[in-house]
């Protein structure tokens, strides 16, 4: 029996986790409610092309989103060796997780159908979740363009500081 995962949205709470990141120790999501708003982004491979332009663009922001009190996680199905050589080629400064059974994958809807050249296959749907400090999905991007996507995450951060009251970037 296939039970299928309710397509999440935002407003709604997101869905807690524990996995091992690539320092080795378990990260669970609900260890950074009321402390920091997430972007976790979901990437099909390390050090791919699609992929190492997705990850330098968060790490190149990374001083303006740490501004705004906001860390990154990002999640593929990769081991952690595979992990820490790509963290380590292009001086990654956040935290990679390792879904290899793409069970958080399942939960946040992003493992699914893809194709290429005709032919199709199941894997990581590029998405990025922004999730607020008190845990809720505030934003999904879907269909990602790595070019371009961890400045539109920071605009979107700063506009989201920007309303709020207490700004913090």
């Amino acid at each position: 029996m296939v039970t299928k995962v309710k397509k999440l949205e935002p407003g709604v709470l997101s869905p807690d986790f524990e996995l091992i990141a690539n320092n080795g120790r378990a990260v669970s999501l609900s260890y950074y409610s009321g402390r920091k708003n997430v972007v976790l982004y979901f990437y099909p491979k390390d050090d791919t092309p699609g992929c190492v332009t997705e990850a330098c663009g968060f790490r190149d922001v990374m001083d303006d989103l740490f501004e705004c009190d906001t860390i990154v996680l990002g999640i593929s199905p990769d081991n952690m060796s595979a992990h820490q050589k790509f963290i380590a080629k292009y001086y990654l400064p956040f935290l990679l997780l390792s879904d290899p059974d793409k069970e958080v994958c399942k939960k946040y809807s992003v493992w699914g159908e893809k194709s290429m050249y005709g032919k199709k296959y199941f894997g990581v749907l590029r998405t990025t979740y922004i999730i607020g400090k008190d845990g809720k999905i505030l934003k999904i991007f879907e269909k990602v363009k790595p070019a371009a996507h961890a400045k539109e995450v920071l605009s979107y951060i700063k506009n989201l500081n920007r309303l709020s009251v207490a700004k913090v970037c």
